[in-house]
């Protein structure tokens, strides 16, 4: 779980110096969903799961995320540093 904070610190941090806003999402009635919504300048956004490395999604966040997909929405899965780090380049466009 260390290692999950720490990806979610330097998420939180980075996402906040261009600009955005990286918000917890806590939904008490819904389980499943993902951690955060990540709100970018000229109303761009991500919707974004943070696991350890060598973590899993639980069957229930599967199945969300596959409905979520569905819908439309992009989930974002970051797993380590180097998922970070590619979703960093995708906001940065």
């Amino acid at each position: 779980m260390a290692q999950e904070s720490k990806l979610e610190t330097r998420l939180r941090e980075r996402v906040k110096k261009l600009g955005g806003l990286a918000i917890k999402i806590f939904i008490l009635m819904f389980t499943g969903f993902p951690d955060r919504i990540v709100l970018m300048p000229g109303g761009r956004f991500w919707i974004v799961e943070m696991k350890a490395p060598g973590g899993s999604l639980s069957p229930r966040q599967q199945t969300v995320h596959r409905k979520l997909r569905r819908m439309g929405f992009e989930v974002t899965v970051i797993w380590d540093e180097e998922t970070l780090q590619n979703f960093f380049k995708i906001i940065e466009l």
